[in-house]
């Protein structure tokens, strides 16, 4: 019997429209596919909300892999999310930060315990239905670019991705609009085609974060003062966890001008207000920090840099003080910058690394 020459890829597959669609494309291009589904943690009780794997969208995948003729397995994470997701969005919260638990799943479940699954399995590759496009230059290193698609680019997400990691995965929807991935799904007679998305952390299950850490960090209720700039108190506040970088609403402070949020002091547990014109800074320090390429392009480059997941991209010079540390300095002042989100960097299209925002300042 011949040998079977088809390349190998696994397929990470949610039940949506996008993974489905990166499974039938791969299936079309005359891949040996296998779909496989992350099980992850889930508060007791709560397992049909969390949106990255409820019983629902398990079924629809499972619906998926049967319509394409694909093996398809589920992959049991709930203790490792727990410990390595959960686990950070609690603690960064109890250090004063605003954590990306996204970015932690990214880079340590699926292209840490599911691509490890996939080779182990003798696949050369893991796909996702991300938005995003993998290149490769002229020296052979694999670059990671935005997609096509501006609205739904997700290569921040993926900017915790170095060349091991990009060496085995293939974005096979990457170079399409969101209503094309749709459009195919209805001419591969998808089950998926119409399904809705969401954008919410998958184990809030739909509420407010601050009710989840008060159940599970009850620590975080530790009342201190509301002060200004010049450290007149102005009220209190129920734990500074409880807030956000420019943050408005819900300060409880009567003023004759609106106040945010402008800084947090852990130390002394005091929340910082000020005006709209107080948020803005100039410089951000970031780490650790992850280059795509395995090293940054030069000790002092130009390049794009966005704040947040749906921060628009602001020019901005990076100054490298160490491999794992960088200077962020931009054109102009920028606004809610946040302590524990990602600055990521672009040299047009190509995510050049990016690193967790650890504290902003003016020069």
């Amino acid at each position: 019997m011949e040998p079977d020459r088809n390349p190998k890829v696994v397929v990470a597959m949610s039940g949506g429209v996008d993974s489905s669609v990166a499974a039938a494309l791969l299936v079309e291009q005359g891949y040996d596919v296998t779909g496989m589904m992350l099980r992850l943690w889930s508060e007791p009780g709560k397992e049909d909300l969390n949106r990255c794997c409820t019983p629902d969208a398990m079924m629809m995948a499972r619906r998926v892999a049967a319509k394409l003729g694909i093996p398809f397995y589920v992959v049991d994470v709930r203790e490792k999310f727990r410990e390595w997701v959960v686990g950070a969005f609690i603690q960064g919260y109890l250090t004063g930060m605003t954590p990306n638990p996204c970015l932690v799943c990214n880079r340590q479940i699926r292209w840490g315990l599911l691509l490890q699954q996939a080779l182990s399995l003798g696949a050369q590759w893991l796909a996702t239905g991300h938005y995003a496009r993998i290149e490769r230059d002229q020296q052979g290193r694999f670059l990671l670019l935005r997609a096509l698609d501006a609205n739904k680019d997700q290569s921040y997400v993926l900017s915790v991705l170095g060349q091991e990691e990009l060496r085995h995965t293939l974005l096979p929807i990457g170079g399409y609009t969101k209503p094309q991935v749709r459009e195919l799904a209805r001419a591969f007679g998808l089950p998926v085609a119409e399904r809705s998305e969401s954008q919410d952390l998958c184990f809030l299950a739909g509420e407010d974060y601050r009710d989840f850490l008060v159940r599970h960090a009850p620590e975080v209720i530790r009342p201190g003062r509301i002060v200004n700039r010049e450290g007149e108190v102005l009220g209190e506040h129920h734990g500074l966890a409880f807030y956000t970088i420019g943050q408005r609403k819900g300060l409880g402070v009567t003023s004759s001008r609106p106040l945010y949020v402008i800084d947090k002091d852990i130390r002394q547990n005091l929340l910082i207000v000020g005006h709209l014109e107080d948020l803005g800074k100039t410089v951000l320090h970031g780490a650790p920090v992850n280059w795509v390429l395995g090293e940054p392009p030069a000790e002092r480059f130009r390049a794009e840099v966005k704040i947040r997941y749906t921060a628009n991209p602001l020019p901005a010079t990076v100054i490298v003080e160490t491999p794992q540390q960088v200077r962020v300095e931009f054109d102009q002042a920028v606004r809610d910058i946040t302590p524990g989100q990602r600055a990521v960097f672009y040299d047009g299209d190509v995510v050049v690394g990016g690193g967790t925002i650890v504290s902003a300042s003016n020069r």
